[in-house]
């Protein structure tokens, strides 16, 4: 009983309060934009790959930031200019090429101005692209994901059986 309640203590004291962990993500770009260069996992991970999604912008553009988190870096990596955000829960994401108007320790709110895109990203079929990546754990040993799997959707809505313009179920009886 008593080795019970520990456990139940400890969990309670370590567990990540609800809401933590964002249920969705918010579109970084505002109309949503158009995908010009989807996401390509790497198999094995340190192969090549396209480690996000490319989303036609304009030159000038404000990118919002997709959830509420700390920004853990903005500046030059590799010639570029980036933000990246680290969100409770241990999901990170990036924004590149990017002009930050925030800075490394920020907290930041989903929705929140992060920087304007800057022309030039490499591939780009576009005027310019905001080259958006997402990934689980820390960036040494992350496991990247498809940023367009976590973005809010109109939600599901089914219709009763039998509503008007449902068509009829297949091996249904009439």
């Amino acid at each position: 009983m008593r080795l019970l309640a520990t456990v139940t203590a400890v969990g309670l004291l370590t567990a990540v309060p609800a809401g933590a962990v964002p249920d969705r993500l918010d579109w970084p770009l505002r109309p949503r934009p158009a995908v010009v260069r989807a996401f390509d996992a790497p198999a094995p991970n340190w192969n090549r790959g396209h480690r996000g999604v490319d989303l036609a912008a304009a030159t000038g553009q404000t990118v919002y930031a997709a959830a509420s988190g700390t920004v853990v870096f903005a500046g030059e990596l590799a010639g570029r200019p980036l933000v990246s955000i680290a969100h409770p829960g241990g999901l990170r994401t990036t924004y590149e090429p990017v002009d930050a108007v925030v800075r490394a320790g920020q907290l930041v709110d989903a929705g929140s101005a992060v920087g304007t895109v800057v022309a030039g990203h490499p591939g780009c079929g576009a005027e310019a692209c905001l080259h958006w990546g997402a990934m689980w754990g820390p960036a040494s040993r992350a496991d990247y994901v498809d940023p367009l799997g976590l973005v809010v959707t109109t939600p599901v809505r089914l219709k009763p059986l039998g509503a008007p313009g449902r068509a009829p179920l297949v091996g249904a009886p009439p």
